[in-house]
């Protein structure tokens, strides 16, 4: 296990995202879609910052995660473990179902893949892709 420092730092930009658009943003867009689009890029951030696991993967393994703790609120998990009271419960697990949230998880994820499937893996690539133009 070796710590990724592009993906930890992507995951302490997003955290600082996350946190500046729960606390300064009301609006009708950003803060209700815009937070769940970005945590589960977050999560992908963080995975990847200590594991090297192959890319579909880990970004479908968070994808259910969201998904599951999504459907938890449907089920409202947290009042059937009896932690209704609990700020932190509720922040971590949610208390409200929403097929927009997963949608904006979908979205996520999908932006993810994309920039993985774009990414050159290492300077070699990087290399090999700029060749016909005899830049390196």
């Amino acid at each position: 296990m070796k710590l990724n420092k592009t993906c930890f730092i992507f995951t302490i930009l997003l955290v600082i995202t996350e946190v500046l658009i729960g606390k300064y943003m009301h609006d009708n867009v950003i803060r209700p879609f815009g937070g769940d689009f970005f945590m589960v890029i977050l999560l992908y951030c963080f995975v990847k910052a200590f594991v090297n696991t192959p890319v579909l993967p880990t970004a479908f393994g968070v994808l259910l995660f969201a998904y599951v703790t999504e459907v938890s609120q449907y089920f409202h998990l947290v009042k059937l473990l009896g932690m209704q009271h609990s700020k932190i419960a509720a922040l971590l697990l949610g208390t409200s179902f929403s097929w927009m949230d997963l949608l904006c998880y979908t979205l996520g994820i999908a932006l993810v893949i994309g920039i993985e499937k774009k990414r050159p893996t290492n300077y070699s690539s990087i290399k090999s892709a700029l060749s016909p133009w005899n830049i390196l």
